[in-house]
């Protein structure tokens, strides 16, 4: 059977919420991220692009190329709960789906023609979304996630554009090399200055040579720029909490010890949260005394994957939840309330040094293993630590309870 990918993008998902929430914003220029210089932009709508604005960039800069523009800070809580509508209209739409991101999804409509006919039925759900939710989406359609996703970006804003099986090649050759998903800034360096500027060029280069100049991520390159991409689309299932707890050897009344442990646990859950682009909106922290009464804590807060922002909110619960002074034999804290999202272009107010510090950390941490980097608070707390990403699909691995 030929497979069917269907790729949809909500179009400026962050600045759609707003203009929806707020429609005195249609058509002005707007900017949601941080409102301090140290800010990020976290996105921005088509009006501030031809200023050369974009994801990611500070904000003070944005600020100086667009001065018009209107800056919201905008709220993450809101923006998920328009996605989950969106969710739902897919999940009850498609027999498929996979939630690339919180405004990004893609869809196996593989067989469908036979009974209705997938083009069709495809702009029957855009247009069941944009009625339902009143955001802009955009859609691209053809035999693979790869053409599929560039064709949606090629039908912003709004639109909708279908890739016939056997076209892959001649549609993505007119194309820029920026436009191959996996190209960024430094791979799209390096290919300029080799002369390449469309995709016909790579496409016509042997494979070889591709691999001698890009290495390994040469092969995956040249396929996509040749229309070959046979990623399956994976069902969707998404995580709502991540949590670690330790049961101790002996009940401990060590409370510097009890806080070390609470910094460690709070640390490496943080990096699993960015290794996964993932931001938590809720906190809980969990206390088993000696007489094995079990209580705990939590609170809500802004969505964050920050070490800095969630270490305070954790001990604080802390503080507030150890007040028998007694014994404890068991610790733990649970993040919840999660959202796809990316550290490095979150909402708040965030400065350039910090994200270059988390970025930093957590490349060592990736390559070297997640107990590399740590905080000296929590250095007495080594044995904790995860076997893997626990957001890359697998389920848990499921091991005897570890003990401190």
């Amino acid at each position: 059977m030929q497979k069917t990918i269907l790729h949809l993008d909500l179009d400026t998902f962050f600045v759609s919420v707003e203009r929806k929430l707020d429609s005195r914003l249609l058509n002005k220029p707007i900017l949601v991220g941080g409102l301090s210089d140290r800010g990020v932009v976290a996105a921005c709508s088509y009006e501030t692009r031809g200023y050369g604005i974009h994801s990611g960039m500070p904000m003070r800069m944005a600020r100086e190329l667009c001065p018009q523009a209107v800056v919201i800070r905008g709220n993450a809580g809101t923006y998920s709960r328009h996605s989950d509508e969106v969710t739902e209209i897919i999940r009850e739409g498609v027999p498929l789906f996979e939630k690339a991101s919180i405004d990004e999804f893609y869809a196996d409509l593989s067989g469908m023609d036979r009974f209705f006919g997938c083009y069709r039925y495809a702009t029957e759900l855009r247009q069941r979304i944009i009625r339902e939710t009143g955001l802009p989406i955009s859609f691209g359609l053809s035999v693979n996630k790869v053409v599929s996703k560039v064709a949606t970006g090629e039908a912003k804003p709004n639109n909708q554009l279908r890739v016939d099986s056997g076209y892959e090649k001649p549609f993505l050759a007119p194309l820029s090399i920026r436009k191959i998903p996996m190209v960024g800034d430094s791979t799209y360096q390096v290919l300029r200055n080799l002369g390449l500027k469309q995709i016909r060029t790579l496409q016509e280069m042997p494979l070889e040579v591709v691999q001698r100049v890009l290495g390994a991520n040469g092969t995956t390159i040249w396929k996509r720029a040749n229309g070959i991409d046979n990623r399956p689309v994976v069902p969707f299932c998404e995580r709502k909490s991540i949590s670690t707890e330790r049961t101790f050897d002996r009940d401990t009344i060590d409370v510097r010890r009890l806080r070390g442990i609470l910094v460690a646990m709070t640390e490496n859950l943080a990096f699993q949260l960015r290794r996964g682009g993932k931001l938590t909106a809720c906190v809980s922290v969990k206390l088993r005394y000696s007489d094995f009464n079990t209580c705990s804590k939590q609170a809500r807060i802004p969505y964050t994957s920050a070490d800095h922002k969630l270490i305070p909110q954790v001990l604080g619960l802390f503080e507030r939840l150890y007040d028998r002074r007694l014994l404890v034999r068991l610790i733990g804290v649970q993040f919840s309330h999660l959202v796809p999202g990316s550290y490095q272009i979150d909402l708040f107010e965030d400065r350039e040094e910090i994200l270059s510090l988390y970025a930093a950390m957590d490349r060592m941490r990736e390559r070297y293993g997640d107990k590399s980097v740590i905080r000296a608070a929590g250095m007495g707390a080594r044995t904790i630590g995860r076997m893997h990403n626990p957001f890359d699909g697998r389920p848990p691995v499921v091991l005897a309870h570890r003990k401190q």
